[in-house]
């Protein structure tokens, strides 16, 4: 029987990543991993042909780049930029839309596989997913965007969450609202979470809490407007609403101009983004700007990095996850706290 770096991974107790790692030194491995892997290689007989890379062939030029959906403004920009900065560079992208289904994911996997392409990047709505082995296991590269991917991914490009989430309960809570409602979509999105952890620490510094949290599993502007509505109708008390994205918050702005209120003079409402459409929207909306190009531009960068040094044998760079800053632009759907609200 063939032995495959499963085996190995099953005799040095460690998963097929780690034994990808250590094989074609790329990414962390501790010493003391690094020796088991060794000793069940050894014991094994096994020898890589030229490594699983040699195994591809020519290089193909291509990347696949997986996302959760494209037809989300942010992604849409996402895969722009990225696309661009792998054109100039030599590269076709095959783009993948999944549709935030794991099933779609591993079907996507596949054919990324047999296209023979030499790196991926991905945006995965799981985190740590096992089906991506097996790129790591075939000597792929892999960039996680927008997200970390743990334990597959050892590189990722990914813009301040936290941070930002703590920039808008600060604009918030400096212009006097303390009664703060958060519209957030989707639910399972590891970003999303990082800026609840962000809203939520830096409440907590003066000592109040959200009012209250409506979460979707569906990001849209539907969804998101009808959260609104009900967060409207059920609690009067608040001042502020938070949208965890650009999309939730237009939606929010919405929800109180057709119950007959005013943005911001009744109600404050901030966003995450900085799309497009966020300077477009009455009122202009306050948002924490994330710069979506540059993080497309830095994981194709990053990625195209990754590709020259597996083809030269040259393992001594250390994986690294890569924040990229983020800003509040105040526009103008913020502004002081009312005490009273009166319907227009």
């Amino acid at each position: 029987m063939t032995t495959s770096i499963r085996h190995i991974a099953k005799l040095a107790g460690t998963s097929v990543s780690s034994v990808s790692r250590v094989l074609n030194n790329s990414g962390y491995a501790s010493p003391e991993l690094r020796d088991r892997v060794e000793a069940a290689i050894r014991k094994l007989n096994y020898t890589p042909s030229k490594d699983a890379r040699m195994l591809r062939g020519a290089p193909s030029r291509m990347i696949g780049l997986m996302l959760p959906s494209i037809d989300v403004p942010f992604f849409g920009i996402l895969a722009h930029a990225i696309e661009q900065e792998l054109f100039q560079h030599g590269y076709q992208t095959l783009i993948c839309s999944t549709a935030e289904n794991m099933d779609h994911e591993a079907r996507y996997i596949s054919m990324l596989l047999a296209q023979r392409v030499d790196g991926v990047i991905v945006a995965s709505a799981f985190g740590s997913i096992e089906h991506f082995e097996v790129l790591r296991g075939a000597g792929i590269p892999i960039i996680a965007i927008d997200r970390e991917l743990n334990g597959i991914a050892d590189d990722a490009v990914m813009a301040d969450h936290e941070e930002g989430g703590r920039l808008m309960a600060r604009h918030l809570i400096g212009l006097g609202h303390r009664a703060i409602a958060i519209v957030a979509a989707p639910a399972h999105s590891q970003p999303i979470q990082l800026r609840l952890q962000g809203i939520t620490a830096e409440m907590a510094k003066d000592g109040i809490a959200p009012a209250a949290v409506a979460m979707a599993e569906e990001h849209s502007f539907a969804e998101a407007y009808r959260l609104a509505r009900e967060l409207l109708a059920s609690r009067p008390d608040i001042t502020a609403i938070i949208g965890t994205t650009d999309i939730s918050a237009i939606a929010a702005i919405h929800a109180v101009q057709d119950r007959g209120f005013s943005v911001p003079n009744d109600y404050s409402v901030v966003g995450f983004d900085d799309l497009p459409e966020a300077a477009y929207v009455f009122p202009r909306l306050t948002t924490v700007a994330q710069p979506i190009r540059n993080v497309g531009q830095q994981a194709a960068r990053l990625l195209e990095v990754l590709i020259e040094d597996q083809q030269t044998g040259d393992g001594s760079r250390q994986a690294a996850v890569v924040k990229v800053p983020v800003t509040l632009i105040a526009r103008d759907s913020t502004g002081p706290v009312r005490s009273a609200k009166k319907p227009l």
